[in-house]
């Protein structure tokens, strides 16, 4: 029956996003999706893979935009390097959109993923990110392009300060628009062409 699967994946998402992985009930998403235990373990080992099914498209949308962002530096021209830091309005913005267009997932993964594989999401994400973004630092820095010496766990400091400034308005149950209020004063917050030392 392959109605069967959207509803256990609809209840699971609201029975995760009201209780936390932890305490969420199986027998408790069975019932509101109107399958029994059975037909649920017929799909999903457990628990967690069924947290990681609910997830995973959100999960594969991040990795999709971090895929097609991660250009190598060494490919880029300057301006496109340097652009590479712009930040502005409409960067802040589109990223805004992005993680509101997929607040369920996201929501799941910031604040209800304890005692899954998923648990330090916001962490690793970051950690994905500074490799990335380091790398386009470096090649800005050997060209001449930037004069301030940053290290890799420096910029990881401020990469984690930046995407936690972005996903707090999530986790705090922030509507769009109040987000969208947030975005404007993180551009003033985060001036990344004056802490990475390019000429403006």
């Amino acid at each position: 029956d392959k109605s069967i699967d959207p509803r256990i994946l609809e209840s699971a998402k609201e029975e995760f996003l009201q209780k936390g992985f932890l305490d969420a009930s199986l027998q408790e998403i069975c019932k509101n999706a109107g399958v029994t235990t059975g037909a649920l373990y017929k799909r999903f080992k457990g628990k967690e893979e069924l947290f990681c099914a609910v997830v995973q498209g959100t999960i594969d949308d991040l990795n999709s935009v971090m895929r097609s962002r991660s250009v190598p530096p060494d490919t880029l021209s300057d301006e496109q390097l340097k652009s590479a830091w712009d930040m502005d309005r409409s960067f802040m913005l589109w990223w805004f959109k992005f993680l509101y267009d997929r607040y369920d997932g996201v929501r799941l993964l910031l604040t209800c993923a304890d005692g899954t594989r998923h648990s330090n999401f916001e962490h690793e994400w970051v950690e994905n990110m500074s490799t990335v973004t380091y790398e386009y630092y470096k090649e800005a820095q050997k060209r001449g392009l930037t004069k301030t010496d940053i290290s890799e766990r420096e910029m990881h400091v401020m990469l984690t300060a930046f995407w936690t400034a972005i996903c707090e308005p999530i986790i705090h149950g922030f509507s769009y628009k109040e987000a969208c209020r947030i975005s404007d004063l993180m551009c003033g917050l985060f001036d990344w062409y004056k802490m990475l030392g390019f000429e403006r």
